[in-house]
């Protein structure tokens, strides 16, 4: 079972090919013997969400593992407080299956002590590499490694593996998917713990890129989502901190790929050589996921951040002036330690001025361990939420008027449903899945899913857009 993010899916690939490599089977059924829960443990919210799915699995009568993020952050604390499950860390993935052959016999390994990650990898990016002893997610083992367990063929379905590639079985179907490009971060926001139990930033090389892109096309997959804590770090470690802007491209030209899209982008590392890759790429989708966190510049230094109005808007512009037609989302924190009045101002100014097509608004809520728990000037929590529907409400109008800004304009649709009668649900360039909305495309013939047609958008309904399928491409369609 995964919970949380695009990152914690290509874990649960990676878990689910080492124990397939193992030689256990992976059943979809109430008749498991053990049930792995990848937990996420980002925010409130979603740690709640991990133990009642962890709680649930233990009422089955099934031996429950608890791995990811909030089993790796709370370690022994958690296993304490939840003896129902065994607790795993990301250094247990190695060798997941001999850990769950022993939980299958009734040995209970003692959980791990928390601990900060990032000092397990080098200060210097350059003096990092993934064999530390440290096992990041996502970064898979050497085919020696198999062959000293006895495994000299891999199972079908298994990505290939030869250097540090990650081991890969997809656990769910469609045109689309996710491919990590690194683990790790090395920014300091004060509202966030994620690098203290992710670790440092850790980039995948190119090549390990390029063959898992051409394993998933020979698995359907059309349409890649690139993900990691922060993609705009990409290569700094292995000495070239431009190579996004390189592999980009490369990833693009994979056959049976048709669309790239990146996400979880740092404003302040955004170049403009980066911003020129993405916007006029064939097959990269004009689309940025810019982490803003807020707009007021005040509030964005007691963040540790980057930015204000100004600055954000003069990013924004540089896109819009690379393409026009780009897709822009953000994700803002409402309610943060010493935010006044005026700050809130400053972030209504900038929403209303920034035309993004997706917008999200997060209340603060402290975290542990993370210096903004410790900063004053903590707002009540009914505050908090009073600002948050405020701005939810601002957002939601801003999206249904940016949707209808694209009234007229021809999209590039990927297909993934299909409806009926010639009715597909897809989604544009500038819709990322599950975040953005999608487009409900009219008058299709002769199409599949997976594929990409180009559409002419008639209405648009929030976030969501419909449109009518142009049978001939004119000379006007966007990329995507």
């Amino acid at each position: 079972m995964t919970l949380g993010c695009a990152r914690n899916e290509v874990d649960s690939e990676e878990l689910a090919a080492r124990l397939e490599a193992a030689g256990w089977t992976l059943s979809g059924s109430d008749d498991a013997s053990v049930v792995l829960v990848n937990t996420c443990g980002f925010i409130e919210a979603a740690k709640q969400e991990s133990v009642s799915e962890l709680l649930d699995a233990a009422g089955s009568g099934a031996k429950v593992v608890a791995a990811g993020c909030m089993a790796e952050r709370y370690g022994s604390v958690l296993a304490a407080e939840l003896p129902e499950a065994q607790v795993l860390s990301f250094d247990d993935y190695g060798d997941i299956g001999a850990r769950l052959d022993a939980v299958l016999a009734g040995e209970r390994r003692p959980a791990h002590e928390p601990r900060d990650r990032r000092r397990l990898l080098p200060i210097a990016p350059a003096d990092r590499s993934a064999g530390t002893g440290s096992h990041p997610p996502g970064h898979g083992a050497e085919r020696a490694a198999f062959t000293a367990a006895g495994i000299s063929d891999l199972p079908p379905g298994l990505a290939p593996v030869s250097g540090p590639r990650t081991l890969r079985r997809r656990l769910s179907g469609g045109p689309v998917a996710p491919l990590k490009i690194a683990s790790g971060c090395d920014r300091r926001c004060s509202f966030c713990a994620i690098p203290a139990f992710r670790g440092a930033f850790l980039s995948r090389p190119p090549e390990d890129l390029v063959t898992e892109a051409g394993w998933l096309a020979g698995h359907g997959v059309r349409e890649l989502v690139l993900v990691s804590e922060n993609s705009t770090s990409y290569g700094k470690d292995l000495g070239n901190p431009r190579l996004l802007d390189e592999v980009l491209p490369a990833l693009a030209a994979v056959p049976g790929i048709d669309r790239i899209r990146v996400s979880y982008l740092q404003p302040a590392e955004v170049r403009p050589a980066l911003i020129e890759v993405m916007a006029s790429t064939p097959g990269v989708a004009p689309y940025f996921d810019l982490s803003f966190q807020h707009a007021s510049g005040r509030v964005l230094r007691a963040m540790r951040r980057f930015g204000d109005r100004e600055r954000f808007g003069a990013l924004l512009a540089q896109v819009r002036q690379a393409c026009p037609e780009a897709g822009v989302r953000s994700n803002f924190i409402v309610g943060f330690p010493g935010e006044t009045a005026d700050d809130v101002d400053e972030l209504q100014r900038f929403l209303s001025e920034a035309r993004l097509d997706a917008i999200g608004v997060f209340g603060y809520s402290d975290e542990d361990g993370t210096e903004a728990a410790t900063l004053p000037g903590q707002l009540d929590p009914a505050e908090i939420a009073r600002r948050v529907d405020e701005l939810a409400g601002l957002a939601d109008e801003l999206m249904a008027q940016r949707s209808a800004d694209r009234v007229g304009e021809v999209v590039e649709v990927l297909l993934e449903e299909d409806l009926g009668d010639g009715t597909y649900l897809g989604r544009a360039a500038h819709q990322a899945p599950e975040v953005d909305g999608t487009t409900t495309v009219r008058g299709v013939a002769g199409a599949a899913i997976g594929g990409i047609i180009p559409a002419r958008v008639t209405e648009g309904d929030g976030v969501d857009l419909v449109a009518d399928w142009l049978a001939v491409p004119t000379a006007a369609a966007g990329r995507g």
